[in-house]
């Protein structure tokens, strides 16, 4: 007899699977939006990635997530000011809207809304079988935004996009649609108190000649875990800076899926990672040139303290009517602990002939020879090297140039490193 054996599911996918029968009933969506969460949740059932799995070699999430937390309605996740002064701000509270707020040249909507009439279902695709937090998210998500900038539009104000956590399970997306010529700032904030688990997907369209800068600044506690996913196309010409800082959580996955679809686009990446304690944070990275013409630059750089350990792992496809490509990819780490870990893993997939691509990865402690000199002349060594450790930051985020941007950013730094320094 031919018999097939049962999956032994983790604690954390059994609590998974028994959430989702729980409520199912109270999710938003028609029968196609529920035949995307059927689908979602039976990915989740055939097992969490492990080691195994390429992309996820170096977070090994069936082993890593070890529990997951119940859904706590009675929780209240506490307002936070915007991280740049004078900033609109659209709030999600452990998973819910808040008020929506008015922007000329603008469409908003709750994606609750969208769910419930089934007009966001097209949308609600994961990223192949391995996509975990898309199926997560997918099977979980109730809320969060639409936000549709109409072309033309120049923003002189930022969008912040607050995604709030006061433990239990928060679930959202965040689509954004730029249209041709407009010019915006948004702000992704990630942040909260409590052992949450946070799943939260952004999905951004970029049209011909649009000028995108986006900045997720993710500073959980401790004891959270935040998986997210950051997926964005590029039209002709189009230009996009995503900044993205890493200062808090217990287990960290960001992911990053960008597609060059229009000759002449443009996309950067700048990256910080403040690893310290026992944390997992982990950046993957999927960059796609799909036609001739289009160029990519990433700097990410990392500083780890005491046991943490971070990953970084980025991909840039060259397809073969891609020509012309010019795409550069550098990794740096700062190790300020013998018992720190950081793994970086740069890979070019390049079909087209005549590209322009490189990649580098560096790792390295603080220079002595620089400490002492700072220490010589009457700094002492924690302000040493905390000067040090800025100068390593420093170019990655003074690159933004404006400094209502660079400012609040250098302070969440100072922040951090008065804890962790």
């Amino acid at each position: 007899m031919n018999m097939r054996a049962e999956i032994q599911r983790t604690p954390a996918e059994a609590a998974l699977v028994d959430a989702f029968g729980e409520r199912l009933s109270l999710l938003p969506g028609d029968g196609a939006i529920m035949v995307k969460r059927d689908d979602a949740i039976e990915q989740v059932k055939a097992g969490l990635p492990t080691r195994r799995v390429e992309s996820w070699h170096y977070t090994d999430l069936r082993r890593l997530l070890a529990t997951v937390p119940a859904f706590d309605a009675s929780v209240k996740a506490k307002s936070v000011a915007p991280l740049i002064e004078g900033s609109t701000v659209l709030s999600l509270a452990n998973g819910v809207s808040q008020a929506v707020s008015s922007i000329e040249g603008v469409t908003l909507e709750r994606l609750a809304d969208k769910l419930t009439d089934g007009s966001y279902a097209a949308a609600l695709v994961t990223y192949g079988t391995d996509d975990a937090i898309g199926a997560i998210n997918t099977a979980f998500v109730a809320d969060g935004y639409f936000v549709d900038i109409e072309a033309g539009v120049q923003l002189d104000k930022p969008v912040e996009l607050q995604n709030l956590q006061a433990g239990g399970q928060s679930h959202v997306r965040l689509p954004v649609r730029v249209g041709a010529g407009a010019k915006a700032t948004i702000v992704e904030r990630q942040t909260g108190e409590g052992a949450g688990l946070v799943s939260s997907v952004s999905q951004l369209l970029v049209g011909d000649d649009a000028e995108v800068l986006w900045l997720i600044v993710q500073d959980q506690p401790e004891t959270a875990t935040h998986l997210a996913q950051f997926k964005a196309e590029l039209g002709k010409n189009a230009k996009l800076t995503l900044f993205v800082m890493n200062a808090g959580g217990k287990l960290v996955r960001q992911e990053v899926i960008v597609k060059a679809s229009g000759e002449g686009a443009d996309f950067k990446l700048r990256g910080v990672n403040l690893l310290a304690g026992d944390s997992h944070v982990d950046v993957t990275m999927v960059l796609d040139h799909a036609v001739p013409h289009t160029s990519s630059t990433e700097v990410v750089r990392n500083v780890v303290t005491g046991r943490a350990k971070g990953v970084f792992q980025g991909r840039i496809n060259v397809h073969q009517i891609a020509q012309k490509t010019d795409a550069r990819m550098a990794c740096n780490t700062l190790l300020l602990s013998d018992d720190g870990e950081f793994s970086t893993k740069p890979e070019l997939e390049i079909f087209a002939d005549d590209v322009a691509c490189g990649h580098g990865a560096t790792v390295t402690e603080i220079d002595h020879n620089h400490l002492f000199y700072l220490m010589a002349r009457g700094i002492d060594e924690k302000s040493a090297r905390g000067l040090l450790i800025r100068a390593f930051l420093a170019e990655v985020i003074e690159e933004l140039e404006d400094e209502s941007v660079v400012d609040p950013l250098e302070e969440l730094l100072s922040n951090w490193f008065a804890t962790h320094g």
